[in-house]
């Protein structure tokens, strides 16, 4: 289980290479779809998501919801806006919706699988317009969320093409790190 403050990083690190990859800038649609998309491969693929955060299912896609609060935040908004100067060393808006890279990522945050799931995500989608985005991640585990919208990492695996094995796996890791101990 993370704290808080490592998921930051863990986010914060994973937005830049994402950015570093697209070129220095991305509007934050296109980032979070390439995201979603990435995670969706590596939870089929090794059984873990890229990154700690969790996905709420909002008009046009999912969102990851630290990630886009980390985002709102440098626009003065949100619940973490009183955490902004811990974001402006890592990220500029250049208008309400486009983010810019202004630090390299540190890649002792992401694994060479994570690394190879985002670049395949941002491979098959980085040329997709927004509705052609939008359309792409409404998929059965966007359309299937829970009764609070957040998506399922389970959904999101089954989407991504995971066996039955791969989502046993899941849903026992999923447990374990949801477990008290008494």
């Amino acid at each position: 289980m993370y704290s808080s403050e490592e998921k930051r990083e863990i986010i914060i690190n994973t937005l830049l290479y994402i950015l570093q990859k697209l070129g220095g800038s991305g509007d934050s649609h296109k980032v979070f779809k390439i995201l979603y998309f990435a995670d969706e491969k590596h939870l089929a693929k090794y059984g873990a998501a890229i990154n700690p955060d969790t996905y709420v299912a909002m008009n046009y896609g999912p969102v990851p919801s630290m990630a886009y609060e980390i985002l709102k935040s440098l626009r003065g908004e949100g619940f973490m806006v009183q955490l902004k100067h811990e974001f402006t060393p890592y990220f500029e808006l250049t208008n309400n919706h486009t983010v810019r890279a202004i630090a390299k990522p540190d890649m002792d945050y992401l694994s060479e699988s994570e690394a190879q799931c985002i670049d395949e995500s941002i491979k098959e989608n980085q040329y997709l317009g927004f509705k052609g985005r939008t359309d792409k991640s409404h998929d059965n585990a966007y359309n299937n969320p829970d009764d609070d919208g957040y998506i399922s990492f389970i959904k999101m695996a089954k989407v991504g093409g995971a066996n039955d094995a791969m989502l046993n796996y899941i849903n026992d890791s999923l447990e374990n790190n949801t477990a008290v101990v008494q």
